[in-house]
Parts: C-alpha cells; sequence; structure tokens
C-alpha cells in the first residue's frame, strides 16, 4: 500500500476530482453496466426535470437518494440502467421565450408562426444541460447522459399517441368544460398542482350586491358577497344552503328588506338614516359594527333556504338576457356555508368550479353544450360584455363596482387581503375560467387506483397512507389538453360537424391515414396533415384538434414513452413492470407520483413502481425558501468545493428531508460530517497503512492480510468485538436498503465509526504497533484491514469517492480484487453479527464512561492512578467479562489497578421506581394517579422481580419495562465520604471508584505523566507514528534519585508506552541528531527536560578495537565510515547480511566483518538494553 498524508493535509474535494477523472479514464461506469449485463434488471423510472434552469438542492437530494439506491441494487446483483431524462415541453419553455420576444398575447404567436416559435423553444431547450452533467457528475452521480431521453423527441412522442390512444379505446377520454386556474400571463390553464406552488397575501375588494326577488310584495331583495366583482357581469344564478335558515330583515334606519342567512346578519352594515335613497343603495363604504347589526334590523320573517329554491330574482346586467327562461334563480347546494359572506352565493358557471358543477346539475347549462364565454384567453372582457369590453377583469373591479352602485344595487364594500394564487411562471394573479379540455375519466378508475396504491411501498409510509390516498380519495377528472403551442399534440382529428373522432396512435398509423410522409410530430409538422372523412370524400377532411398535452400527461407516460414502447422492447417492458423504484419530491405526491400511478392503472391494471422515497423540501438556514434574490444559501458547487460531495451526499441523507420532512440547509452541517465521520474514518484507515509500511521499515516481510475467515477464530477479545461489529453493520445497511430506509444507515454508520477509532484501534494501539510480537501484530492489522475494506463496500453506494479513495490502496495487498470498489458485490453476512461480545463491549464503554465522570467530578485526571472500580451489575456473564478477557482495556483505559465484579445489585445501591408520565400519561388517563403511587411504593425485591420478568400488573394495567423508570442511588460504606468513594449509574449498572490517595500509586502516575509528555512533544514536532524516535529525560531537581528510582521501577511500562526505552541523558552521544527538546517543572512534584533525537548508532568500542588488534586509527576511521551511511540503507544491509555486513572499502585498512549487537548497535536504545542485560563495558 502507499502512503498517507496525515488527515489536516488529506483534502477530501481534490481527491474526489482526482477520482472523478479516473472514473473517467477507466470508463467506470460503462464498465459497471457492462459487467452486469447478464444479471437480473431492476427498473429505475428517473422523472424529468426542465433543463432550462440550472440544478439546484432539491435536485441534488433526489439525485443522491436515487443514485444510492441504484448503486446498492447493482452491488447485490443487478443490472440498473440509468438513464437521464429531459422535460422539454410546456410553460416554463414558452415563457421564457414569451419574455425573450416580447410576446403578449395568442394572436402574437400566430402572427411569427407557430413554427418559428415552436423553433425558438426548441432551442433553448437544451441550454444548461452542460451544466447539469457537470453538477451532477460531481455530486458522484453516475448517470447516462450520452444515451438521455428527452419528452420532445420523435420515438417519445409516438409512444405518449399510443398511451393516449388506448386510454381512448378504454372510452377514458371525453370532451368537456372544466373550470381550472388561468394564467393571463401564460395565456393557458393550469393544473391544481401548478395553482398551489405561488400563493401571495394581496389585497382584494370585497362586495355586498343585492338582487330584487321577482314579484316580492315587500320589495326584498337577496343580498350576496363577492371578491371578484369582475365576475359579477356573468352571474347566471345565486345558490343557498337548503339547511341553513333565512331571514327576511328590514332596516330600522332607512326602511331596506334584504334576505340573508340567519347566521350571517351581523355582516349586513348598519347605516344612518337617508331620505330617498332606493332599495339597495348605499352611497358610502359601511363602518358598521358587527354587535349592532342584529339590533339596526328588524327580522319580518324566518325560512328554510329550501324555501327560497326557485325564486326568480332581477339580473345585475343584461348581458345574458337569453337564458332567462332558466338563469335568474335560485339553487341549493351544500357548498354554501354559514362562516363566510351572506350565506347566498352569486353563481358565474364559466369563472368557478362549484358555479359551473351546481349550474350544471340545475340545467341552467347543459353538459356538452358550448359554454358562452365572456373572458378571452388574455383575460378581456369580449365583446359581450358591452359595457366593459377589452379591458383586463382584474382592472375592471373599480368601474364593474361603481357600475353596481350606480344601479342602487351595492349595500356594502371594502376591502380584505387574503391569500391567492399567482401564476408560478409569470407571476400575474391566476383567475379561475371554464376551459374546453379533453379529459381523463379518472373517477371511473378510483377504486383501481386505490388498490393499486396498497401494492406500493412508500418510504415513509405516511405520505402514501394519508396524503397520496387522501389525494386518490377526491380524484377529479384530469383535464390533460392545453391550448399551447410547443408540446406534444394531441392525435385527435375531428370533421368539421363533429361526428368523426378519429384518434392517432402511432406515426405509422398517421402516415397511412394521410399520405404524408411524418418526421416531426410537433404542431407545425404536422397541424397542416388532413385525414379523409370515413363517411367519404363528401363529408370532408378531418383536422387535428389545436391542443397539445399537459406536460405531466408525458411525463407520466415516461415508463413507456423513455423506451419506445410498445414500438421496441416489448418483451423487455412486459418482464420488468411495473418498475422497482422511483424517488421524487413531497410535491409529487400531485405531479409525476399521481399521473404514473392514474395511467399505468388505466393502461394495464397495475401500478407504475414497486418502492418510491419521497423527501422532503430543502430550505435556507432560517427557514425560508430558498432564493436567488434573497442570496439566502450557499450555492452547491460552492460546499461542493469546500468539503467534498460526499460530505454534502452524507449531510442531506442524514437530515429529516428523507423522511418527508424540511430541511433548514447548513453548510456549517457539512463540515460536522467531514469532522464526525471522515476524518475519523480517515484516520483509522492511516494508521492501518502507516503500521503496515512499519513492518517493511523495521525490515520485516510486507503485510499481507490473513483470510478473513481465520481472522473469525482470533482469540483476541476486540478483534471478535469488531468482526462482529463488522458483520452487524453490514446486516444493518442491507436490511436497510431493501427496506429503502436511507436516513438510519448514516447515524449507525457514525456508531461504527466512532467504535473502530475509539475502542478498537486506541484500545489496540500496542498490538497495531507491533509491541505484543509479530505475529499477532499481524493478526490485528489484518483484522483492520478487512474491517475497513468490509465496511467501504457496505458504504459504497452512500460515499462513492471516499470509498474509492481507500480502496484503490488497500486492494494493493490483495491478489484479484475488482478494479474499483463499484465493481464489487455487496458484502455479505458471514458468521453472526450482534453476538454477546457486542453487548459486552457497549456495556464496557458505558462503564468507562460512567467512571470518567466520576474522575471529573473529583478532579481526578486520567493521568491520577486510583485503587479500585466496583461494578455492579446482574449479569454475570458480563461480569465475568469485565473480570476475564476486558479486564486489561478497563485497567488501561481508566488507570485503576483492579476492577471488582459485584452482581448483588443491593449490596452498593438502593433501588425505587418512577412511573414515566410521558409514555403512561396518555394511556392510563384517571388510573395515572392511583398506578403512580403504587411504582413508587414498590419495594428492593418487586423492583429486582420486576427487571427480571420484564412485567408487573398494577390496578389491572401491565407495565413494562419502558413504563418504569429504575433509579440506582449509591448506598456508600459506613464511615466512607463522597471524596474517597463516588458512583455513577446507568439502567442497569453502577459504577464505584476509590478516590482515596496511595503512596504505592504514585510512581505509576508519574510516570503516566512523563509518557504524556513525551507524546505530545511528539505530536508537536510533527512525528508520524512510525517515526522511530530516541527518548532522553533529564532530571532538573537537586535529588535526582527520586525520579531514577521512579522511572527505573516503571521501565517495562514506559518502554511498552513509547515503543523504546527512555534513556537517561548521559548516554547521549555526540553524533545524535536532536529533533525536539522541552523543559518541565512541577509535575508530580518533579522537574525535568525530555529530548527527542534521531537514531543514533551506538559503538561497543572495545570489540571494534578487538577487530584491528588494538589499532585505535583503524577503530576510529570505522567509526566514522558508519556514522557517514544512511541509517536506514544500513538496517537493511544488516537485514540481508542476517546482522553482519563486510567492510572492505576503507583505504588503506583490511576488511572486516562487523556484526550487529556485538560491535555496534543501531540505535542508543538497543545498546543500552543489551548492556544493562549483557553486562557490557
Amino acid at each position: 500500500m502507499d502512503d498517507v498524508s496525515e488527515g489536516k493535509d488529506f483534502s477530501f474535494p481534490k481527491q474526489e476530482e482526482k477520482i472523478l477523472e479516473w472514473w473517467t479514464e477507466v470508463k467506470a461506469f460503462e464498465t459497471q453496466l457492462e459487467k452486469t449485463k447478464d444479471l437480473p434488471e431492476y427498473i429505475f423510472y428517473d422523472g424529468p426535470p426542465f433543463a432550462t434552469g440550472l440544478p439546484h438542492y432539491g435536485h441534488i437530494l433526489a439525485g443522491t437518494i436515487k443514485d444510492i439506491v441504484t448503486r446498492y441494487q447493482t452491488m447485490t446483483g443487478h443490472h440498473v440502467t440509468r438513464r437521464f431524462g429531459w422535460d422539454c415541453h410546456g410553460l416554463p419553455v414558452e415563457h421564457e421565450i414569451d419574455v425573450k420576444l416580447g410576446i403578449k398575447t395568442r394572436e402574437d404567436v400566430i402572427k411569427m408562426g407557430i413554427g418559428n416559435y415552436n423553433e425558438e423553444c426548441r432551442s433553448i431547450v437544451t441550454r444548461y444541460v452542460g451544466e447539469w452533467e457537470k453538477v451532477i457528475t460531481r455530486t458522484g452521480r453516475w448517470i447516462d447522459f450520452k444515451n438521455d431521453y428527452k419528452t420532445m423527441d420523435l420515438n417519445f412522442m409516438e409512444s405518449v399517441w399510443w398511451v393516449f390512444s388506448q386510454l381512448f379505446k378504454k372510452n377514458l377520454v371525453y370532451r368537456g368544460f372544466k373550470v381550472m386556474p388561468y394564467s393571463t400571463g401564460c395565456k393557458t390553464p393550469l393544473s391544481n398542482f401548478e395553482a398551489n406552488s405561488n400563493y401571495k397575501e394581496v389585497p382584494d375588494p370585497e362586495i355586498m350586491v343585492t338582487f330584487p326577488i321577482v314579484d316580492d310584495q315587500e320589495g326584498a331583495a337577496f343580498v350576496a358577497w363577492t371578491t371578484t366583482p369582475w365576475t359579477l357581469p356573468s352571474n347566471l344564478a345565486l345558490c343557498v344552503n337548503s339547511n341553513l335558515v333565512y331571514v327576511k330583515v328590514k332596516s330600522k334606519s332607512n326602511g331596506k328588506i334584504y334576505v340573508v342567512a340567519e347566521s350571517r346578519l351581523s355582516e349586513l352594515p348598519v347605516e344612518k338614516a337617508k331620505k330617498g335613497t332606493p332599495n339597495g343603495a348605499v352611497d358610502d363604504k359601511s363602518k358598521g359594527k358587527t354587535k349592532s347589526s342584529v339590533v339596526a334590523y328588524e327580522v319580518l320573517d324566518k325560512f328554510p333556504g329550501s324555501s327560497l329554491v326557485g325564486k326568480k330574482y332581477v339580473p345585475l346586467f343584461d348581458y345574458f338576457k337569453e337564458f332567462s327562461d332558466v338563469a335568474f334563480r335560485v339553487v341549493a347546494d351544500d357548498y354554501v356555508t354559514s362562516d363566510s359572506g351572506t350565506g347566498i352565493v352569486h353563481c358565474a358557471p364559466a369563472f368557478g368550479e362549484d358555479d359551473y358543477r351546481v349550474c350544471l346539475e340545475n340545467q341552467i347549462i347543459n353538459k356538452g353544450e358550448n359554454l358562452v364565454m365572456a373572458v378571452d384567453d388574455d383575460g378581456c372582457f369580449t365583446e359581450r360584455i358591452t359595457d366593459f369590453i377589452g379591458r383586463y377583469v382584474k382592472e375592471a373591479d373599480k368601474d364593474i363596482i361603481q357600475a353596481v352602485k350606480e344601479k342602487g344595487r351595492l349595500v356594502k364594500t371594502g376591502s380584505f387581503t387574503h391569500s391567492y394564487p399567482f401564476c408560478w411562471r409569470s407571476d400575474t394573479p391566476l383567475i379561475y375560467r371554464a376551459v374546453p379540455s379533453w379529459f381523463v375519466a379518472v373517477e371511473k378508475l378510483k377504486d383501481q387506483l386505490l388498490e393499486n396504491n396498497e401494492k406500493t411501498k412508500w418510504v415513509p409510509a405516511f405520505v402514501k397512507e394519508k396524503r397520496f390516498h387522501n389525494w386518490l380519495e377526491n380524484a377529479r377528472d384530469w383535464a390533460i389538453s392545453r391550448s399551447r403551442f410547443w408540446g406534444t399534440p394531441l392525435p385527435i382529428w375531428i370533421s368539421e360537424d363533429g361526428v368523426d373522432i378519429e384518434v392517432i396512435g402511432s406515426v405509422e398509423e398517421l402516415e397511412k391515414r394521410s399520405g404524408v410522409k411524418v418526421t416531426d410530430l410537433h404542431r407545425h409538422k404536422i397541424d397542416h396533415i388532413t385525414i379523409p372523412s370515413p363517411r367519404g370524400e363528401k363529408f370532408g377532411v378531418l383536422h387535428r384538434v389545436e391542443d397539445v398535452f399537459d406536460c405531466w400527461f408525458e411525463s407520466g407516460s415516461m415508463p413507456y414513452a423513455y423506451i419506445h414502447y410498445p414500438f421496441e422492447n416489448e418483451e423487455f417492458f412486459q418482464k420488468n413492470f411495473p418498475g422497482h423504484f422511483v424517488a421524487e419530491g413531497l410535491d409529487q405526491t400531485r405531479g409525476w407520483f399521481y399521473t404514473l400511478m392514474v395511467l399505468s392503472t388505466a393502461l394495464f391494471e397495475k401500478p407504475a413502481f414497486r418502492n418510491l422515497i419521497c423527501n422532503g423540501l430543502v430550505l435556507a438556514e432560517d427557514g425560508k425558501k430558498m432564493s436567488k434574490r434573497l442570496k439566502n444559501y450557499p450555492s452547491p458547487m460552492e460546499v461542493i468545493d469546500d468539503y467534498g460531495a460526499d460530505a454534502l451526499r452524507l449531510y442531506i441523507i442524514n437530515s429529516p428531508v428523507v423522511r418527508a420532512e424540511p430541511l433548514r440547509f447548513k453548510k456549517d452541517g457539512v463540515y460536522g460530517v467531514v469532522k464526525d465521520v471522515f476524518l475519523p474514518w480517515y484516520n483509522a484507515y492511516r494508521f492501518l497503512v502507516q503500521n503496515a509500511k512499519r513492518l517493511e521499515v523495521e525490515g520485516l516481510p510486507p503485510l499481507v492480510p490473513h483470510d478473513p475467515t481465520t481472522l473469525l477464530n482470533s482469540a483476541n477479545v476486540l478483534d471478535q468485538w469488531i468482526n462482529s461489529a463488522t458483520q452487524s453493520l453490514v446486516h444493518f445497511v442491507r436490511q436497510e436498503m431493501d427496506a429503502y430506509r436511507l436516513y438510519t444507515v448514516v447515524p449507525y454508520l457514525l456508531k461504527f465509526i466512532d467504535n473502530l477509532t475509539n475502542i478498537y484501534v486506541r484500545f489496540n494501539r500496542k498490538r497495531l504497533k507491533g509491541r505484543t510480537g509479530e505475529e499477532d501484530c499481524r493478526i490485528a492489522l489484518s483484522t483492520l484491514y478487512h474491517v475497513l475494506l468490509t465496511s467501504c463496500k457496505a458504504m459504497a453506494p452512500f460515499t462513492p469517492f471516499f470509498t474509492e479513495v481507500l480502496y484503490r490502496n488497500l486492494r494493493k495487498v490483495s491478489n484479484g480484487s475488482e478494479e474499483s470498489i463499484h465493481y464489487c458485490s455487496f458484502p455479505q453476512v458471514e458468521g453472526k453479527g450482534g453476538s454477546r461480545i457486542e453487548q459486552s463491549v457497549n456495556r464496557m464503554m458505558t462503564i468507562i464512561d460512567l467512571a470518567r465522570n466520576i474522575r471529573e467530578r473529583h478532579n481526578k485526571p486520567l493521568k491520577t492512578p486510583l485503587r479500585e472500580m466496583i461494578v455492579v451489575h446482574p449479569d454475570a456473564e458480563f461480569l465475568n467479562d469485565i473480570a476475564g478477557k476486558l479486564k486489561e482495556y478497563v485497567l488501561e483505559e481508566l488507570n485503576v489497578k483492579s476492577v471488582v465484579p459485584c452482581n448483588d445489585p443491593l449490596l452498593y445501591a438502593s433501588l425505587r421506581a418512577e412511573p414515566d408520565f410521558s409514555v403512561l400519561g396518555k394511556r392510563l388517563g384517571k388510573s395515572m394517579r392511583v398506578v403512580a403511587e403504587a411504582v413508587k411504593a414498590m419495594s428492593q425485591e418487586e423492583i429486582l422481580a420486576f427487571e427480571k420478568s420484564g412485567e408487573i400488573t398494577i390496578a389491572n394495567h401491565c407495565l413494562k419495562l419502558s413504563d418504569i423508570k429504575i433509579v440506582r442511588g449509591f448506598k456508600r460504606p459506613d464511615g466512607v465520604t463522597e471524596d474517597q468513594m463516588d458512583a455513577s449509574g446507568d439502567g442497569d449498572v453502577l459504577v464505584i471508584l476509590d478516590l482515596r490517595p496511595d503512596d504505592s500509586l504514585f510512581e505509576a502516575g508519574f510516570a503516566r505523566e512523563v509518557v504524556n509528555r513525551i507524546q505530545k512533544l511528539r505530536k508537536k514536532s510533527a512525528l508520524e507514528p512510525t517515526d522511530i524516535v530516541e527518548v532522553y529525560f533529564k532530571s532538573l531537581d537537586e535529588d535526582k534519585s527520586v525520579t531514577a528510582q521512579i522511572l527505573k521501577s516503571q521501565e517495562a511500562y514506559i518502554k511498552e508506552a513509547i515503543g523504546s526505552p527512555l534513556l537517561d541523558s548521559s548516554l547521549t552521544p555526540e553524533h545524535a541528531v536532536m529533533i525536539a527538546e522541552e523543559t518541565y517543572h512541577n509535575i508530580s512534584n518533579c522537574n525535568f527536560q525530555i529530548t527527542l533525537s534521531r537514531p543514533a548508532l551506538a559503538f561497543n568500542n572495545k570489540a571494534i578495537l578487538h577487530l584491528y588488534s588494538g589499532n585505535a586509527k583503524y577503530a576510529n576511521a570505522l567509526k566514522v565510515y558508519l556514522l557517514s551511511r544512511d541509517h536506514f540503507n544500513l538496517k537493511t544491509e544488516f537485514l540481508v547480511g542476517i546482522n553482519k555486513i563486510k567492510v572492505d572499502c576503507i583505504e588503506n585498512q583490511p576488511a572486516i566483518d562487523v556484526v550487529l549487537g556485538e560491535h555496534m548497535f543501531l540505535t542508543v536504545g538497543d545498546y543500552y538494553s543489551q548492556t544493562t542485560t549483557n553486562n557490557f563495558s
């Protein structure tokens, strides 16, 4: 394996860019697809975005979810085709061209020519494709841009035609009128989904208008309330609620007589008496008080709303007088409520969904007949409305109110601020307007839709069960046509008399029926094509209707159209439908998810997909919508350039947004992922590589990792534990990914990496550094190697860059491995994860944390050794582990001399039970007080029995362990103070520390202080763990015997801790190269100096002199020569010569053999160790 840099020098973004270059160089994605081509298909549908804007966090989020799932499915044995798609038609494109060319009306398009207009649209569709590819690729997503699909391609459009023709054959298509949100800015109706996406708080007028009752003896008038005065010229009916009580009232001030709902009487204005004012008129805006309205009016009569049905009234305007026989009468419907207005609603069927329905049900208008429309496509009044012809409706409100006032029909006027929908593209206010449209009869499919929804799996499930289910429950027929230009044209040809309707399902059929060659299905290429009437020549020809498809119909047809089904890939489709997986945002429950479900149900009686992940909205840090204008969020590329794509991926996946909840995006959160996940992960990997390289530096054979199956039988308890934990990780990731719960994986990974670095690597440093023997070192390194390799494979779908970086180095010591981690199979669960050893180590860490807390409370740093720790726990097996195979780790980590297990919970603790009110409160209700008292009164024995059985019945309520909190209070031995002994508990474990000072522990404490200073000086000197240094100690005290005695008694501990002997400064040779030196004062009342130097050669002068028969000149020349040699090369030569080298290159000196360990030593430490053992002089 190659050397690696320190974490602080490792740039995650730059490494990712190198990986991207390498992926491109080796065609990694293409190679993966080729390697898996014969595996079972996993079908993923990618919802097409518009390419007229740049990708934002919402796209990156959905793209990351898709990439993780498809990478995982590839690694688990599937072939996953991933083709990017583009939504090319519709309003977003047309609106940009309208703005660019200054197009205001439909006529402007006709004048410039539909062909010119559509080609302008086509020219901008792929404007940002390059930018999209750059950003999406940089996020690590593997998807095919070269073989993408576009909704404007001929093949895609032809499949859309086929879909529509099938619906027509199934009698699921009809023509009618639909009152829809209508954009006068874009001159087109919008879907409800589009209309709901841009609400604003705006002021609007509100007025009350009188409608005198025909033949009423008292001259009474109905009073209706409206916030859309511009609809009054089109009034055809008034609507009441049959079940409400209505009153006829007379104003005490002016004698006017009104009919309103009794519950809304308070809304009538209070007026001062005026003479000569006709019934229904008011001169000024009313400022009447609500409470005094009832007093201001005399109630003449009360009656149910049903009694008003059929009564005629005097129209406000005479623009629709030809409807007098059927219109201008009262009808009833439950949509009229008692909480707003006057309880009487004015109905203009062309401008309200309920208005249209009610008028249709009461035969004021008839289905199928042309509805008289008083407002044109630009939102202006037609010539029928003679007084306001050509006026934009919203601008005409004031003049219409004035006209009503002049007619003496205005009761009250004012304004109010409310939330009103605006066009999401043109930012103009929407109106509701009846438009002729072609419909898919969705209501016929409702039961099948609900049934198919049950066959799908959604994450999170509540979106399917609540939001989407409710949407399907209330599904209305879907208006799929748009009176626009740039889109897939409806394949409907109609005769002039409307008798012949032909739906074309393919290009071939159109060519055959028309005799015209077809190469493009856009309007300007086919609008001129006619079809002969099936009734014969005398009936003329059929012309295509002008409408195009709602672009949601196109995206809903994607599962068929992107593979040109049924014209191609028929067998492939039949084998793999429904698709396995889709993922988009929460807003698509009423958009793409819905249209997919409707069309697949209509065509095949199946859902379009099997599994779905629905994500929430990514908001700015302040909780507001991300806004380019406000600049309230960092650009995605800025975040990636700073912290890397992997960090961004993990940040968004480990957030509420993957559970369909909003995420407040914080750049600091991405940095937190780098700090908490990637740096510890990298440092564990770096520690492995450095210690594997150390073997080579020390002249030992390179690391060849042991077979993982043999490592499962390692005798070391932490090897057993980390192997088990790794299997648990693999099992967990498989389990959660198979269930599409991506958001649970990252917290588990965080805990795993924390355990790997802070338990396995930290507690095993001696083994990994070779201080427990070479073979034990190789077992530990091999275990760490396989843990890192396996965890990298398990996390490759989530962090494709970082795992690739690690894998490319790790594979260098593994024969026959795949070139890229993304060609590897996902790890199988081998052995049994989640075993008892995992539980024991987790409990051990709890004990360590509790003991640390006690030390902190009493200001006892870990460097201070303590005499004893008592662990109280009811599980005898766990206590055996703590007192047995885990004991050495506990003792070393906590710096205590002994661990005493105790399984008698009452020896050091008193128990008391507390009810968990947050859990039990709602469940028990009034019984809570009785149960709480009984729980608090539980005896010690009852508590222990409850813990053992796991449940207890109190007042006929069965309580579980999660319902009752068991509190352990420390029972301190008699005569012992808190400063002398203290405890800390968590659940069923209690840790007790003996804090009393012990002189016998002083030496061990001082030794730890010295080791601590040496380690800090190494770090300060920027030394790598593999850098070999010699450490010299110099006492600065007057009485040097104290430290000398301590260091002698602690010699073995210090040598093991720092990896070499601690040398007295008097042993420092003149030729030693110093690296660092620092002086320390008042450390355990001692003063001393620590010096670090490069390894220095040490000579046995007597033995060298003997080589040359006592010739001192020759002996000195040999030492000069050896000191001039490179230390590493000299060490290598001794290794090759089996601790012996021949020196025959010194001029005028005889050749001699120098033996390592006899004539010289590679370090002063080696010389010191041997001389103290062998008494060399």
